[in-house]
């Protein structure tokens, strides 16, 4: 499937339509269960290693350094991909599925158009390319909420956390997450669309799709990030 998805598209303009489409619908889209997701994560996350880490012999800066990297490296690529495998995946899938079980991607094969390059490939070209800016929207939005916690967690004050920001603060981190992020979305919209290309018999068994879709991609994001962890940071 993936061979016929990336060929030369057949027509450019009604390929960056459809592109401009998928950004917007599942990028744009996803924007606001990003913030809101990170802005709590973060938030609980500060508070709970302010409480585990009250320890006389532990210094106050460690908080905000282990909150930073842990939404740096984790939270905002492995964490953040897996919940939009949930929200991008199944609505890929069950799109996809939709078109199967009604006969649209038979009428368009029926008149000649290259049906995985014309129904897949946007879908995951735009989320490939909108995922970096949902990643360093998480990561602001976690730290902020961590910020916020400080403001009101007596374990921990705000310049003791905002010196743990600025502790050993490794750029390249940022840029491991992203390009985790950026395989890990295209799992995501691959196997969706797999499942739902590939979908036989009614409704019921594109919901059926769906929910596998939604597995295997979760299962695909957690071998992956092992497999990038070792090496890119080992």
């Amino acid at each position: 499937m993936l061979g016929e998805v990336f060929k030369r598209p057949q027509k450019h303009r009604m390929f960056m339509r459809e592109l401009i489409r998928e950004i917007y619908v599942q990028g744009v889209g996803s924007i606001w269960i990003v913030m809101l997701v990170s802005f709590f994560m973060g938030t609980v996350l500060t508070m709970q290693l302010g409480i585990n880490m009250s320890h006389p012999l532990i210094p106050k800066f460690t908080i905000g350094y282990s909150a930073r990297e842990i939404v740096i490296l984790e939270f905002s690529s492995t964490i953040m991909c897996m919940i939009l495998a949930g929200k991008c995946g199944s609505s890929i899938a069950s799109q996809i599925g939709t078109m199967r079980i009604t006969e649209q991607l038979d009428a368009m094969d029926i008149m000649g158009v290259n049906v995985p390059n014309y129904v897949i490939l946007p879908k995951i070209i735009g989320l490939m390319l909108f995922v970096p800016v949902l990643v360093i929207i998480s990561m602001f939005v976690g730290i902020g909420g961590g910020y916020v916690a400080s403001l009101f967690s007596p374990s921990v004050t705000i310049s003791a956390f905002e010196e743990g920001l600025q502790l050993f603060f490794e750029p390249y981190n940022v840029f491991y997450s992203i390009v985790k992020s950026v395989v890990y979305v295209f799992f995501i919209a691959s196997i969706a669309s797999y499942f739902g290309y590939f979908v036989k018999g009614g409704a019921l068994e594109v919901g059926r799709a769906s929910t596998r879709a939604v597995v295997m991609s979760n299962v695909a994001i957690l071998i992956v990030d092992l497999v990038l962890t070792q090496i890119m940071l080992v």
